[in-house]
């Protein structure tokens, strides 16, 4: 099963990969919001802040997602590069 936590993949600029790709990308990080979202409201004593930062950056992923319906081949390229970036970072912290 793929661990969307740990990329194994490189990332080529936009538009040398399939178009569901850049999307493909956003999703992961998405999910992996979705589940310290979940982790942390599931401890014994959330951290509110945590929990409203985790949550506003889930949602500036829904709204990059969407942007990536309208977006040109540099705007593609630019939030693949981001979002490439934010998980493989977000990969060596954990959720």
């Amino acid at each position: 099963m793929h661990d969307p936590t740990s990329p194994s993949n490189s990332f080529e600029p936009a538009d040398a990969v399939s178009p569901r790709a850049p999307a493909d990308i956003v999703e992961e990080v998405m999910a992996w919001y979705s589940r310290a979202i979940l982790a942390e409201r599931r401890t014994p004593h959330p951290d509110p802040e945590r929990l409203n930062q985790l949550l506003a950056q889930r949602q500036e992923c829904v709204r990059d997602r969407a942007r990536l319906e309208e977006a040109d081949a540099q705007e593609t390229a630019r939030i693949t590069a981001s979002y490439a970036t934010r998980l493989k970072k977000l990969g060596a912290t954990g959720p």
